[in-house]
């Protein structure tokens, strides 16, 4: 059936700006098709634009085009050639319904403020009367319109049925356990004042407004914590009625209430994952390398009726970032997803309002973390290949990005860098220095399906940063364009893999020449970048990979979910998915088809048979001190080390109240003073900031410095709230993010003291006590 355009029966101010919109669009689209007519490329005829093409853009069904599909149509079309991706009918769909027209489209449309404009009682939160008034002005303005009511994706979504009603008194509580305990399936109860919450909660989705509520934990009352949905395709893809993705904010109103140590909590649906256990694998394979968001499983009952199973993971936070770095200060990011793919760091110019759009800043809004991060992204995509390293390490942590990189693509992300220059988290610390961190961990571990579009690879694209660049201006968004070379109508065949839904033969060298990835296209054209890279790579597959580390992980939860999942009536997938998602290898044969184990042991032998990374060693990482803290990047500004300590003194020196305790010596080598305010020491790799050195205190170039490891608070001089063990033990020296040093030791003698002799990384020998001086060995 053709296609038909109504006509609007009348004309409005609004309607003649966007006509004029269309106009321009049309123009533009015009003049790059008489430009590829002129180099005898693809006709109009064999552009998307052909009419079995055209039935996408009808989002209602009704076989006509209305007004604001055709508007929809020109911009994503738009959006389409100087992007290189093409988005499916249903996401238009998606896009369509949530009225992401008039300058919607990208990652940072923004939300409705209602809050404090409906707040009559000024208590911090709308009531029911509020929030019924909130809502009229949430229907009246379509760019804001929350998409609670519109179609869902067409999916094989099993069917919603009312859970079975459970009361707190019915489950077993783990009030010892922390809120990430993997051994443990705790309930979190949700009591809402209404029974229409999920209708309410659903048109706020895209406002500021959080839905009042109880929550109740191992027994203990939260009271008024705020509830909103979350999520992008795990809300808009998921009908009414069905299990969707939630946020609960524990510092709603009470600031100080937290859960466990954390003020907030997501909930995830697993839309898509059968196995529920994609965001778990991730974390826990991520966390030998990075910082990583925590996740585990929990069950959620909201209004006495269960819906089911949920994947609970770590907010990228303040209390993320104390517990991985020590510290709550610095600048985040986080990169949404986005189908236009250019949140990839690239250089766009000096204007901060074109990174706003890409990037969604979580702290506190600041002038000069902008200007840094658009320092990251000139030095990254304009520094020549030769001076790139020199001029990158100081402001970038590169061995944890090759890291991010190498996880990214190994475990296939689907929603990850290597594909969409999105979903991702960026941490400005303290000392200047960026890093990038995973954030959306639930598309990883999938299989090969049908790819819903183009990636970034599949188009052939010149960017010439000499030239003017244009800007389409739509409402009050403004998308940068640059010129285009090449056929940018007819797909292009990847260099290299298979874009966009990766699966276990997905090409780790995938888009090294995408000008829109600089983390993969500029880093890894460094040879020593490319060989970590690769090594890391190696690693992964070899030893994280390996089917004796995450076999007794899908296992454990399999046994812990299995009887929750057969009773779940919220479910997104059968149970019978669940079970083949899950299943177990039969020995030392091919684990079954579909399942996680089946592609981890397919990508593992991919990875470990790949012509450019078999002949690599494995990489020797330190997991305990890396998984539960730091990157493990030792900071080469800080030229200081341990260099000696004694765990026994019995009649060595005294302190300066006279007593025999044990001590630390650290020495700079380096050729200039050191100033070691606020790094710290610890004795514990799970408290890596257990002792601060006091502000003011220095070591000069090629000097020592003595700390007594003593717990004594009332004498002169530097002194720790930890002693050392004479059984054995360990030192670590910290810079906020960095591990500057670390010396793990055995059993001590008594009077007999450790450390290092021929340099600062050099083993730890025995050595004859002489503090404040050059070492001596024993004999």
């Amino acid at each position: 059936m053709k296609m038909k355009v109504s006509t609007p029966e009348k004309r409005n101010p609004e309607m003649v700006i966007t006509r004029f919109n269309t106009l321009i669009f049309t123009i533009l689209l015009l003049f790059i098709v008489i430009k590829l007519h002129a180099q005898k490329t693809s006709s109009l005829e064999n552009h998307d634009l052909k009419q079995q093409n055209l039935d996408r853009f009808d989002i209602d069904g009704d076989t006509q085009l209305s007004q604001e599909e055709i508007d929809l149509m020109f911009e994503v079309i738009t959006m389409e050639v100087f992007t290189g991706q093409t988005l499916s009918q249903e996401e238009l769909r998606d896009i369509g319904h949530t009225h992401v027209r008039r300058g919607r489209i990208g990652p940072n449309r923004p939300e409705q403020k209602l809050t404090r404009k409906f707040d009559t009682d000024k208590n911090g939160f709308l009531d029911s009367i509020e929030r019924q008034a909130a809502l009229k002005e949430v229907q009246q303005d379509n760019r804001f319109r929350g998409p609670g009511g519109r179609k869902p994706r067409r999916r094989p979504f099993q069917p919603s049925t009312p859970g079975l009603k459970i009361s707190p008194e019915d489950v077993q509580s783990y009030p010892t356990s922390s809120l990430y305990d993997p051994a443990v399936l705790r309930t979190i109860f949700i009591e809402f004042g209404t029974e229409n919450w999920e209708n309410e909660m659903a048109k706020f989705k895209n406002t500021d407004v959080e839905m009042p509520a109880t929550i109740i934990v191992d027994g203990k009352k939260y009271p008024t914590v705020g509830i909103k949905f979350r999520g992008q395709s795990s809300f808009g893809h998921v009908p009414a009625q069905s299990k969707r993705s939630l946020n609960i904010s524990m510092d709603f109103i009470h600031h100080n209430q937290r859960l466990y140590g954390y003020k907030t909590v997501n909930l995830l649906n697993c839309n898509g994952d059968a196995s529920f256990l994609s965001s778990i694998l991730y974390s826990r394979l991520a966390a030998d390398y990075l910082p990583v968001p925590k996740a585990n499983m929990v069950k959620v009952v909201i209004n006495n009726e269960s819906w089911g199973l949920y994947c609970n993971v770590q907010q990228y936070n303040k209390d993320f970032l104390k517990d991985f770095y020590g510290t709550t200060s610095g600048a985040r990011w986080k990169v949404p997803g986005s189908p236009e793919a250019d949140g990839g760091l690239r250089y766009l110019g000096e204007d901060i309002g074109i990174y706003r759009q890409r990037f969604e800043i979580k702290s506190r809004e600041s002038e000069d973390a902008w200007k840094a991060l658009i320092n990251l992204c000139k030095v990254l995509d304009q520094t020549p290949t030769e001076d790139l390293p020199d001029s990158i390490e100081p402001i970038l942590n590169v061995d944890g990005v090759l890291r991010f990189l190498a996880i990214d693509i190994a475990v296939a992300n689907s929603d990850g860098y290597w594909t969409r220059a999105s979903d991702y988290s960026i941490y400005l610390d303290d000392f200047g220095v960026f890093h990038i961190l995973p954030h959306d961990m639930n598309e990883s571990f999938r299989h090969s399906r049908h790819p819903r579009g183009r990636s970034p690879d599949d188009i052939e694209q010149t960017v010439d940063e000499n030239s003017n660049k244009q800007r389409i201006v739509e409402g009050k968004r403004a998308i940068e364009t640059e010129p285009l070379s090449g056929n940018i109508f007819e797909r292009s065949r990847p260099s290299r893999g298979r874009p966009r839904h990766g699966g276990p033969t997905l090409d780790p060298l995938l888009g090294l020449d995408n000008p829109r990835m600089p983390l993969r296209s500029k880093l890894l054209s460094v040879p020593a970048y490319r060989t970590d890279y690769l090594r890391y790579l190696r690693t992964i597959a070899e030893v994280s990979m390996a089917r004796e580390n995450l076999s007794p992980v899908i296992d454990h939860y399999r046994n812990l979910m299995i009887d929750e999942v057969k009773i779940d009536t919220k479910k997104l997938l059968s149970y019978d998915d669940f079970v083949q998602a899950t299943s177990e290898p039969e020995d030392d044969r091919t684990s079954p088809t579909g399942s996680l184990n089946n592609f981890i042991d397919r990508r593992r032998e991919f990875l470990l048979n790949h012509e450019e990374i078999k002949n690599f060693d494995v990489v020797d990482i330190d997991q305990r001190i890396i998984a539960e803290k730091f990157t493990g990047l030792k900071n080469p500004r800080i030229t200081v080390s341990i260099s000696e300590f004694l765990a026994s003194n019995k009649l060595i020196n005294r302190n300066s109240s006279g007593q025999f305790g044990d001590w630390i010596e650290l020495f700079n080598y380096g050729s200039k003073d050191i100033d070691l305010s606020g790094m710290c020491l610890t004795n514990d790799p799970d408290e890596m900031s257990k002792w601060k050195i006091p502000i003011g205190t220095s070591i000069r170039s090629g000097g020592y410095l003595l700390i007594w490891a003593d717990k004594n608070k009332n004498s002169e001089g530097l002194h720790t709230n930890f002693k050392l063990s004479k059984n054995g033990g360990s030192i670590i020296l910290t810079s906020d993010n960095y591990v500057v040093d670390e010396i793990s030791f055995g059993p001590q003698l008594s009077d007999v003291s450790s450390g290092r002799i021929s340099s600062p990384e050099g083993k730890v020998k025995k050595l004859r006590p002489t503090p404040n001086a050059p070492n001596q060995l024993r004999y």
